[in-house]
């Protein structure tokens, strides 16, 4: 069972304004995450939000990729391998950096909350950062999505009829 979860988030845009009660929607999401994947130990995260254009930068630098995208992962830990907090004996998991503006525009198209939108992209980030991978579709993106879908469903934003996810 997980024993403490520490989500330091830092909010780096004003492109989006962020609704109240987002950053504990952000850390309940983390934890119900690494709680489903059954994470033993401590753990912290880093969740920052961000604008499009500083998204874009990072995706060029990190991927090759010259376009902004909705959310990128930062894996701190290879096989479950994680550098540890000397302060707070915590494993440190990794980085979720959020693109607001992207958040914003994709709870439009899928008609659903930004509040959702935040919360799948972190569930889905974190996912990433415990070493799961969709980019081959196949039976893993499966499992990811269902796993996406659990977790938002047990904070209470299960999914409506009209949403549907294209990767």
């Amino acid at each position: 069972m997980t024993e403490k979860i520490k989500v330091n988030i830092t909010d780096a845009q004003k492109a989006v304004k962020i609704p109240t009660g987002i950053r504990m929607l952000v850390r309940r999401c983390c934890n119900a995450t690494l709680k489903l994947e059954k994470f033993q130990g401590s753990a912290e995260v880093s969740v920052r939000f961000v604008d499009n254009d500083s998204i874009r930068k990072i995706n060029k630098e990190f991927r090759n990729i010259d376009g902004p995208t909705d959310v990128l992962s930062f894996p701190m830990g290879e096989s479950g391998n994680y550098d540890i907090n000397p302060e707070s004996g915590a494993y440190l998991i990794g980085d979720v950096v959020i693109s607001m503006e992207q958040a914003a525009e994709q709870a439009k198209r899928f008609d659903h909350s930004l509040q959702r939108e935040v919360a799948y992209l972190t569930a889905h980030s974190i996912l990433h950062i415990l070493g799961y991978d969709h980019e081959n579709g196949g039976l893993q993106s499966v499992r990811m999505r269902e796993k996406e879908e659990t977790v938002l469903t047990q904070l209470g934003l299960s999914r409506n009829s009209s949403y549907y996810m294209e990767y």
